[in-house]
């Protein structure tokens, strides 16, 4: 097998490049995945993106990002559930069979965590049914817990397997993402049950470099520049039954003044060094 038969490439690892350009420079650099983000395929259209993909031979792994579920306002509430829906839309036409949920934060004026992840829940009992009728599987992914005010109530592997496990596990399950988790010592664990279940939809890579930047949305270091053993979490997932793609998503304004390709074939080749052979 192939050093990269598993490896994926997330679009916003090499934001700075096109559509069409990504398929290009996967295609010339024998990487046949990737990760995209909702954005850029609207901006491109997602027919259109389907089609790109397809004539570069190109597989679709996942599609970033559903969610924001969290919203006590009934008309916000409707809203995010409409998005959604366009979001499983979306998911089906590009031919990938995992959206990526990033459950929202907490509503202006809440303190409730708890009431925000119940509001999650009811949202996943309409969402659930309508994905799995296109084909396409929910993957709630834990954020740091540093995110949990704005962007996701959801902080460990746990909490997310608490809401995934109310549905089938062919509609819902969780993304792993070691930025997200490698610190959490209850989180090899949680793989293993999330395996056990066949419930690992997505696995995400990203180390934990330090200082972290101003803002820390961006501040997702390249595999090997920081603080996770790689190798280790490939160990985890594995063990728990997932053969699945192994996407690196990098959020990292230093790799994005560089040249994209450049950059891909970086990724590439730390993706071999760090998770294939654990050097």
């Amino acid at each position: 097998m192939s050093d990269l038969a598993r490896f994926s490439i997330n679009q916003m690892t090499v934001r700075q490049l096109s559509l069409p350009e990504l398929a290009d420079a996967c295609a010339r650099s024998g990487v046949g995945r990737v990760g995209l983000w909702r954005e850029p395929v609207q901006e491109y259209g997602p027919e259109q993106t389907a089609k790109l993909i397809r004539d570069a031979g190109l597989t679709v792994t996942t599609l970033c990002r559903g969610g924001f579920l969290t919203a006590i306002d009934p008309q916000a509430r409707a809203a995010a559930l409409a998005d959604n829906r366009r979001a499983v839309d979306e998911a089906a036409t590009l031919g990938t069979d995992t959206l990526v949920l990033v459950s929202g934060g907490l509503p202006a004026g809440s303190k409730d965590l708890r009431a925000a992840r119940e509001r999650i829940a009811d949202a996943l009992t309409e969402l659930a049914p309508y994905a799995e009728e296109h084909g396409v599987r929910l993957a709630i992914e834990p954020l740091h817990p540093m995110y949990a005010s704005d962007r996701c109530v959801v902080s460990t592997l746990a909490q997310a397997l608490d809401l995934a496990e109310r549905f089938p596990a062919h509609q819902v399950g969780v993304a792993v993402d070691t930025y997200h988790v490698w610190w959490d010592d209850q989180a090899p664990a949680q793989i293993a049950r999330a395996g056990a279940s066949g419930r690992i939809h997505a696995f995400q890579l990203a180390d934990w470099t330090t200082p972290l930047p101003e803002g820390v949305l961006n501040g997702r270091g390249q595999l090997g520049d920081g603080a996770i053993d790689m190798r280790e979490w490939k160990t985890y997932v594995d063990a728990a039954g997932y053969t699945g793609p192994i996407e690196v998503e990098l959020f990292n304004e230093g790799l994005w003044s560089r040249d994209g390709r450049a950059v891909l074939k970086e990724t590439a080749k730390r993706f071999v060094q760090h998770v294939i052979r654990g050097t």
